[in-house]
């Protein structure tokens, strides 16, 4: 599968965050060409702040691997990710980050920040970013359009 096709995936988790009335980001963790974790934000519904689609995501992915090191492993995410989620990103060892809109409000691995690229981190993360971006960004857009109009 390519990263749009993964992509795709991350944003039927997104679609799933909206229908719960949580912002709509989602993610998907693949190894060897397998979707291992999935994730769509839920801070709303378990009160939890730490409840990102990425942190779910890599929760689930390390569960089922057996190992919380992702290290053969590609993240791919709606949103650009916060700094709470780039350092989780880093801490569990993920290889590949892929995203689709970059976050002008909260980025932290290439608009405001750049913590998974950190030298003096004992690990770096690939990124690869703007994959199906339109798309990730039209449903977050929608999503606060919507709620603003509520």
């Amino acid at each position: 599968m390519s990263h749009a096709s993964y992509m795709r995936e991350a944003l039927l988790e997104a679609q799933l965050a909206a229908e719960k009335g949580e912002v709509p980001i989602g993610a998907v963790v693949v190894a060897e060409g397998n979707i291992v974790g999935r994730g769509h934000d839920l801070r709303e519904s378990l009160c939890d702040a730490s409840a990102h689609a990425e942190i779910l995501a890599m929760r689930e992915a390390a569960k089922l691997m057996g190992d919380w090191r992702l290290n053969h492993a590609t993240l791919y995410v709606t949103i650009e990710p916060c700094a709470m989620c780039a350092g989780a990103i880093v801490q569990f060892r993920v290889r590949r980050l892929v995203y689709g809109a970059p976050n002008a409000k909260s980025g932290s691995v290439d608009t405001i920040l750049d913590i998974v690229h950190q030298p003096k981190f004992n690990h770096r993360v690939e990124v690869i970013s703007g994959v199906m971006e339109d798309e990730c960004r039209e449903i977050m857009q929608k999503f606060f359009r919507e709620l603003r109009n509520k």
